[in-house]
């Protein structure tokens, strides 16, 4: 991994109200702080900056951009996490992948745990892994590459990169899956595009959507 230089973006806010804070994160901003000073700059510092009631709900990987969403009250971050936990929230990303895939839609269910020698990068293990499904969707074909939505049905760590990989098509430009010329890109090909969760006042539900940068 490279050293830890997020960008100096500005807030980019895509909602906000007396319960909820939607924000587009950038890609290389940490979601959290990491151990060390060096790596205490994160969103979610950034975002109680402003906000200072700001509470963490979910978190995407370092260099994944897009939709996150925190809550501004004690309530709201419960009923947002439950809304995660129970799998409520609908999650849409748009990655770009190495390779041609040939289908045009199909399911990755494949069990998921970390390797432990290589932290943080996780992989498929049906002995003890656990449960995590990924429905994805072809939106473009390239010369050498493939434009793909996906949907992931559980929230386990780095699922959609190493679901990608799996079947042969590792996200381009990812710094621990990717190889070759797959990983000479200037960024991880992978955005948060849409998230669908019941507001928690009044239980409507809404979306929140921010296109990819790429």
């Amino acid at each position: 991994m490279t050293d830890y230089d997020p960008p100096n973006d500005p807030l980019d806010i895509l909602h906000d109200d007396h319960e909820i804070l939607v924000v587009n994160k950038p890609s290389g901003l940490l979601s959290v702080p990491g151990r060390g000073e060096d790596l205490a700059d994160c969103l979610i510092r950034r975002v109680q900056a402003a906000f200072p009631t700001a509470l963490l709900v979910h978190r995407l990987d370092r260099d994944t951009s897009g939709v996150m969403v925190f809550g501004l009250t004690p309530h709201a971050q419960r009923h947002l996490g439950k809304q995660f936990e129970r799998r409520k929230v609908r999650k849409s990303y748009v990655a770009r992948v190495s390779g041609i895939i040939a289908e045009d839609q199909g399911t990755v269910d494949l069990p998921l745990i970390v390797d432990w020698p290589n932290r943080p990068r996780q992989k498929v293990c049906h002995d003890t892994g656990k449960a995590a499904v990924t429905d994805w969707k072809v939106l473009k074909r390239g010369d050498d590459e493939t434009r793909v939505r996906l949907f992931p049905q559980t929230g386990r760590s780095h699922q959609l990169r190493v679901h990608m990989l799996a079947i042969g098509h590792p996200i381009l430009g990812d710094p621990f899956y990717a190889t070759g010329a797959a990983l000479d890109h200037p960024r991880l090909m992978l955005h948060s595009q849409e998230l669908h969760l019941h507001h928690p006042d009044g239980g409507m539900m809404q979306k929140f959507r921010a296109n990819a940068p790429f």
